[in-house]
């Protein structure tokens, strides 16, 4: 027989609330501080003949919206198998149950 599995759910959550602070402040950045405050700046360089700060508010930061929530999906994913709380099709036939 195995010992019980222990869990240390201070731990486990204090790494996801950072983990989404970060990510958080990537968006911030990249959305509202590089696209609004610092556009006349950033608009001195260019992308394909368009300034730089026009196409992080047009298209970048849309880029990077969606590469963080795949970043966040695989962090949280690496997360859960570090915890052992990930779902095996085990865990997830006891769930939803064998239909």
């Amino acid at each position: 027989m195995t010992a019980p599995h222990t869990f240390d759910h201070e731990r486990y959550w204090r790494r996801t609330i950072t983990r989404i602070l970060v990510l958080l402040a990537v968006w911030l950045l990249v959305g509202p501080v590089m696209s609004i405050l610092f556009v006349e700046p950033l608009n001195r360089f260019s992308i394909g003949g368009v300034p730089f700060g026009f196409w992080m508010g047009q298209q970048g930061s849309i880029y990077v919206f969606v590469a963080l929530i795949f970043v966040n999906a695989w962090l949280a994913d690496r997360q859960d198998r570090e915890f052992d709380v990930h779902e095996t099709p085990e865990t997830t036939r006891q769930v939803v149950g064998e239909h």
